[in-house]
């Protein structure tokens, strides 16, 4: 089962634990995620201790096929981020509980 999480949660979650107004938790998120894409437009791996990293990654361009019509089209290159969990975060998400 997929449960998406939004970005309000995410602010409704330190307005309740932390204690911070809902703007400043919505402003403090917003700058997090801000840091994460200009520092991987940089071309630059993001590293957060614990959690893992981002690092981009060129996919060259190639030939693609509609799988119902049978048309091939090239595939543009395409930069694709890419994510590895640190070693705690996975001992942490398989740790049962």
């Amino acid at each position: 089962m997929r449960i998406n999480l939004t970005k309000k949660e995410i602010v409704n979650s330190i307005y309740m634990q932390i204690g911070f107004s809902k703007k400043i938790s919505e402003i403090l998120i917003e700058d997090i995620l801000n840091n994460i894409t200009e520092g991987l437009k940089k071309k630059k791996k993001i590293k957060i201790s614990n959690f893992g990293t981002f690092s981009l990654r060129t996919k060259k361009s190639r030939v693609g096929r509609n799988p119902k019509t049978k048309e091939k089209k090239i595939i543009s290159e395409r930069n694709v981020i890419l994510f590895k969990p640190s070693k705690e975060f996975k001992v942490y998400i398989n740790k049962n509980e």
